[in-house]
Parts: structure tokens; C-alpha cells; sequence
């Protein structure tokens, strides 16, 4: 039980410390791929962009089948038990990757993948055979992920009053930044010393790392030691205003029908769906388009720098996203939901730069660019801390990780849709060359193009449809 100290205590920041690494973590293992894919395992195992569009689409998509019953799940086994199973597994699937190689050589039985002739029968097998032993290895990370947002939204509403967690989930949600800005900075050079195969390995290690911490940090707060009974009040406020005059009852698990049964499952699942591909996109395929664009390389300094300034940008920047709802709630008198929203609405505009980013790379090259997704990355992530508070808002805690596994489950499946999209397009447009034009860009270009501009209006059409399904705050109850 919480002590009785009269002092109030901070453990809850303990706890969003503790999420904000995970994520970190999270997102590290998720960028391996990405960081290594253009530069060593492309050629080492003859993959097309095409083939990289597959496995980025089919582990959204698994990811996104996962998310459905991670949040049950987490809801099912309880917080601390959930999340420390999620993390023990994804760090496995990301160790895993390194045997990708070895399976691929005792299948085809060809010790050296690069001197295979490019584009011939043996060269089609040994992509073919590595492409199957990458999505299993990415269906066991994707399982263990999708239990990741669902655990730390529902420890954010255990430990922080809803006033406060949107800027609680910016800190955490900020790890996905940290992690992609310390993934350039640390993979392509591990990839280059050590081997790509090295780099999943040491990077997957940091999860069980993290796991033998949470057994000993986490307890819910009415039960951990280190919480004092001023923070477990200032904790619970939310309830003991809604309560007051009520007698407390005991909130039962919300099934899936029931949960699609509500608007605002359908509102927070199609803002899922219009904006993660996004932010996936840009994880995914950033290293590559400097490659492609500007033959820049993730290894090079130049290329490290790009990636790492893209995402500095992206968590600076992102960290204001949960702080300017508490603003309007705090300043101007606002219910939270509708500042919320009103936040997300001003987020919801920067992505229209990503408009600009090819032409201003033809101009100034890639630094423009790299400012320029970072700007976009940056709204993702305060779109996204806001977002997922909507639903501490409006569904009882009892059905939080349920609702956000079903959002994410939407988000998987836009991400897929772009992630494989992409990968078609960029080979259709590469093969076409100058037959294939958009907005005067033609070839490879233009397909990156056409991808920007989709990215660059997602927001506003998601917030649309997000308003008009629920124009004002409605909570569900239990």
C-alpha cells in the first residue's frame, strides 16, 4: 500500500521515465532495418525496393493484427506482467534478424550472396528465401511491439490525472524520436565495424535490459511503496470529482463489439489509420531516399548527420506537443477534449510542408529536405501524444489498452498500405524513367513525390473525420 507521508512524491515521473526508454528501445529495433537495408543487406541479399516495400508492409500489417489483441491482452494479464512479456518478445524477434544470413545459406546453399550475378535464377532464390526469414523475424518483433503503446497509455491514465496525460504521453511518445535519433547515430556504424548482423543483436539486447528493471520499479499505484498518499490523490483527482456523489463501482473489461460499437472507437481509429503511415513511412524510408536522391549513404558522416538532425528535430520540437493542450485547458478554460482537439487541428498543418521537401531538396539540397521531414515528424509526434490521450478522455481505464490496440490495429493497416505502396511505386517509377512524371519530377522522384503529397494532407482529413464523428466530448461509460 501507498505510505502515509503527508509529502507529495513524483514516482509517476519514475513510471514515464520508464515508458519513455521502452519506446526508445521500441523504435531502435524497429530503424535496424531501415538503417542497414540500402547500404549492406540490399545488395548482400539482391532485394528490389519492392521487396523492402514487403516486409515494411506485411509487419505493419502484422503489427496491426497484433495491436487488436495486445491491448486485450494487456488488459487480460495486467500491466506489469503485459508489458514485461511485449518487450521480452520483440527484443527476441530483433536478435533473431541476425540469423537471417545463416538460414539463407544453408537453405540455397551459397556461402557468398554477392558474388551470385545479379538478376539471375540463384540471385531471385537467395532474395526469395531471405525475404520469408525477414517477415517471420519481423511477425515475432511486431507481436512483442504492438503490446507497447497499449501498456504505456494504460500506465499513463493508472498514474497521471487527465490534465496532465498528454504532456506525460509527449515525454514518453518522444522516446520514438530519441530512438530514431540515436539509431543513425549508433546502427550504420555498428552495421559497418561489426556487420549488420551485429547491430540487431546488440541493439535487441537493450529490451531485456529494460525488462529486469520494470519487475522491480512498477506496481500500481495504490500498491507501490513510493507513492505517497498527496500523489495517489493528486493521481485519482479525476475520480474523486466524478465520484463524489456516486458510489464507486467496479469497472468490467470492454468487449470488441462493444468497442465498435462507440463513434469514438471509430474517431481515434481512423486518426490512427489517416497518420501513422506517416510517421512510418518516414522511419522506414528516409535513410533510403537520401541514397537514392542524393547518393548520401546511412554509414557516411554526411548521411549520419541528416538522420540525426532530422530527429533532433522531431524530439525538440515534439516535446511542446503535450505541453500546448495544457495550455488551453490550464489558461484558457477549456474541457480537455476540446483542447485537445484544438491542438491537434494546429498540428494538423505542418505536415503540409512536406509539399516542399522535393522541390527545395532540387534547390538546396538535402538539408532542406531533412529540416522539412523533421518539421513534418515533429507534428506526427505531437499529433500522436494527443491522440492517444483522447481516449484516457472519453473510455473508462478498464477499456483503454482495448481501444488503443484496435486504434493502432487501423494505424498498422495504413502503414501497410503506404509502406507496400511505396515500394511498388518506387521500382514502377525507376523502371519507367522519364516516361513517369508528377509535378515535374519524373522517374523515382516523382514516386516520391506522390508519397509526400499523400503525407502532406493525411492530418487535415484525419481531423475532419475525427470532428465530425465527435464534435464534442462524450465519455464512454463503463
Amino acid at each position: 500500500m501507498a505510505t502515509n507521508q503527508k509529502t507529495m512524491t513524483n514516482w509517476r515521473w519514475v513510471m514515464c521515465a520508464m515508458l519513455f526508454f521502452a519506446t526508445t528501445v521500441n523504435y531502435m529495433d524497429r530503424q535496424v532495418l531501415s538503417l542497414t537495408f540500402k547500404e549492406f543487406i540490399q545488395p548482400e541479399f539482391h532485394w528490389t525496393d519492392s521487396d523492402y516495400g514487403t516486409i515494411t508492409g506485411v509487419f505493419s500489417i502484422a503489427y496491426a493484427i497484433f495491436c487488436l489483441f495486445a491491448g486485450k491482452f494487456i488488459d487480460w494479464m495486467g500491466t506489469k506482467k503485459g508489458y514485461l512479456i511485449a518487450i521480452i518478445v520483440w527484443s527476441f524477434g530483433a536478435v533473431m534478424h541476425a540469423a537471417c544470413g545463416w538460414g539463407t545459406s544453408l537453405i540455397e546453399g551459397v556461402a557468398d550472396f554477392k558474388a551470385i550475378e545479379a538478376g539471375s535464377v540463384a540471385a531471385l532464390g537467395i532474395a526469395s528465401t531471405s525475404v520469408w526469414l525477414f517477415l517471420a523475424c519481423r511477425m515475432v518483433l511486431g507481436l512483442g511491439e504492438a503490446g507497447n503503446f497499449p501498456a504505456a497509455i494504460k500506465v499513463t491514465a493508472e498514474y497521471f490525472p487527465k490534465k496532465d496525460r498528454a504532456f506525460a504521453t509527449s515525454i514518453f511518445n518522444a522516446g520514438a524520436s530519441v530512438g530514431a535519433l540515436a539509431a543513425p547515430a549508433t546502427i550504420p556504424l555498428l552495421a559497418k565495424a561489426w556487420g549488420w548482423e551485429m547491430a540487431f543483436i546488440i541493439i535487441g539486447a537493450l529490451g531485456f535490459i529494460w525488462a529486469a528493471v520494470w519487475v522491480f520499479v512498477y506496481d500500481k499505484p495504490a500498491e507501490s511503496k513510493h507513492v505517497s498518499d498527496s500523489e495517489l490523490a493528486y493521481i485519482n483527482q479525476d475520480e474523486a470529482e466524478e465520484t463524489a456523489n456516486q458510489p464507486a463501482k467496479e469497472e468490467k473489461p470492454m468487449s470488441y463489439l462493444e468497442a465498435l460499437s462507440h463513434k469514438q472507437t471509430w474517431s481515434f481509429a481512423f486518426g490512427k489509420f489517416m497518420t501513422d503511415g506517416v510517421w512510418w513511412f518516414f522511419l522506414f524510408w528516409a535513410p533510403a531516399y537520401f541514397q537514392d536522391q542524393f547518393n548520401i549513404k546511412a554509414s557516411d558522416p554526411l548521411g549520419i548527420a541528416l538522420i540525426f538532425t532530422l530527429y533532433a528535430i522531431v524530439t525538440v520540437i515534439s516535446l511542446f506537443g503535450g505541453y500546448l493542450p495544457k495550455i488551453f485547458v490550464e489558461k484558457k478554460g477549456m474541457e480537455p477534449y476540446a483542447g485537445r482537439m484544438r491542438a491537434m487541428l494546429i498540428f494538423a498543418f505542418f505536415p503540409l510542408f512536406a509539399l516542399c521537401a522535393q522541390p527545395l531538396g532540387g534547390v538546396w539540397g538535402p538539408w532542406a529536405v531533412a529540416i522539412i521531414i523533421g518539421i513534418v515528424g515533429a507534428a506526427h509526434q505531437s499529433w500522436s501524444a494527443n491522440i492517444f490521450s483522447t481516449v484516457g478522455d472519453m473510455f473508462p481505464k478498464s477499456a483503454i489498452a482495448t481501444i488503443t490496440g484496435i486504434g493502432a490495429m487501423a494505424g498498422g493497416v495504413g502503414s501497410f498500405l503506404i509502406n507496400k505502396g511505396s515500394g511498388v511505386l518506387f521500382d514502377y517509377a525507376a523502371n519507367q524513367g522519364d516516361a513517369f512524371s508528377f509535378m515535374g519530377f519524373s522517374g523515382k522522384p516523382a514516386g516520391y513525390m506522390i508519397v509526400f503529397c499523400i503525407c502532406a494532407v493525411a492530418y487535415l482529413i484525419g481531423w475532419s473525420v475525427m470532428k465530425a464523428l465527435v464534435p464534442k466530448y462524450e465519455p464512454v461509460k463503463a
